[in-house]
């Protein structure tokens, strides 16, 4: 049993969690930012492959307390990272630490390195080179007052990075907090879908591999396949059991749209690249303006930080014009707005019945949770 660390934004740790417990991780705990778990490496393979809300999967190395850098040296050098991987193998540090007493977080950076480096070279007189864009292998550390955390990263590049989207909008949301987005709304494949700002089609293209199966990291690769205790042919079974279960493109109860026609092509650019664009109907309009696609279903939209509609002024009043249009045109949906903006709660002219806290990267946003009732902002008696 190997011990992980799934970091994730924050606000979706349950739903981590449950995703874990459901894959059958063993010793699983949530923290603020991400979730605690143990398994075996077939599951860490899994979890890389199939989890849409993590960030990464670190594998944790040493666990415990220091007092000095001389201390924290030492429990690097100990350990025997020549059994991990190779001295070819190009490295990167990284260093979070919370109420650390020691000054510089640069210098345990460059400790740490030295440690790995003096490890190596004890052992076979080489040492590893560091990349810091493009490292083959990650070492994070943490320190939390007194205690000493070491990982070894067995994702590479973050995990939001799904291998499909390449062109974004002005206020991008990431991958993996759209799917968490979409998770919290309880929206399941089959039911009606609306991204009325969809911008470069992030909600777009998570829904539709959620609806068509297609695993989050079918078409990238990972960093636990350059470690020493990689095993290629549980790997290779993975993925082709994956590709296998993927169902193919077809049109879908799933629709975009956008103000800005730059916005349209980039999120059919993206759609087409990843060869789903039957599968979502696009259309350039003001979502002032639209009219539901179906009787009932479910509305998601990042709204603007104030760069892609203009000032805070032009948003405020934005809000009130949205709030009718949902009652006239939306009864029957349920809406979820993302926005860091809390200006919007006694703009909007209706009451969210949910408030979900989440943050995207270091921003404090809210999800709001609207149902709409025609012509009112109260439910039927």
């Amino acid at each position: 049993m190997t011990d992980f660390f799934a970091p994730c934004p924050r606000g979706l740790e349950t739903v981590l969690f449950n995703d874990l417990v459901e894959m059958g991780a063993q010793n699983v705990r949530a923290t603020e930012g991400g979730v605690h778990f143990s398994g075996d490496w077939p599951l860490c393979y899994r979890v890389n492959l199939e989890n849409r809300v993590a960030s990464r999967v670190l594998w944790r190395v040493k666990e415990g307390y220091y007092r000095t850098e001389q201390d924290i040296y030492k429990a690097v050098f100990d350990l025997q990272w020549q059994n991990w991987f190779n001295v070819t193998h190009t490295i990167r540090v990284n260093t979070t630490a919370i109420r650390c007493a020691l000054k510089s977080l640069e210098f345990i950076t460059l400790l740490v390195k030295d440690a790995v480096c003096d490890r190596f070279r004890a052992h076979c007189d080489e040492r590893p080179s560091v990349d810091t864009l493009t490292p083959d292998v990650r070492i994070h550390v943490f320190i939390e007052d007194e205690k000493l955390m070491l990982y070894l990263d067995t994702s590479g590049d973050p995990l939001f990075k799904r291998g499909v989207r390449q062109q974004t909008n002005i206020a991008p949301i990431r991958e993996n907090l759209a799917a968490g987005i979409l998770r919290l709304s309880g929206w399941t494949p089959g039911t009606p879908l609306l991204d009325p700002m969809c911008g470069s089609g992030t909600f777009l293209i998570e829904a539709v591999q959620m609806s068509l199966n297609i695993q989050p990291g079918i078409a990238r690769s990972f960093a636990f396949e350059k470690l020493l205790n990689f095993d290629k042919a549980v790997w290779q079974a993975m993925k082709q059991a994956a590709s296998a279960a993927q169902l193919p493109p077809r049109p879908l109860e799933i629709y975009g749209s956008d103000l800005y026609g730059d916005a349209m092509k980039t999120a059919w650019r993206n759609l087409h690249d990843a060869g789903l664009s039957e599968c979502v109907e696009l259309n350039q309009a003001n979502i002032l303006e639209i009219s539901a696609p179906a009787e009932h279903g479910i509305m998601v939209a990042n709204l603007p930080y104030g760069e892609r509609m203009g000032e805070l002024d032009e948003l405020a009043e934005l809000y009130p014009k949205l709030g009718d249009a949902l009652k006239r045109k939306f009864g029957g949906w349920t809406a979820y707005l993302f926005t860091a903006d809390k200006a919007i709660l006694k703009l909007m002219r209706l009451s969210p019945s949910k408030r979900t806290p989440l943050f995207n990267g270091a921003i404090e946003c809210r999800l709001l949770e609207y149902k709409i009732v025609s012509g009112s902002n109260r439910p039927n008696k």
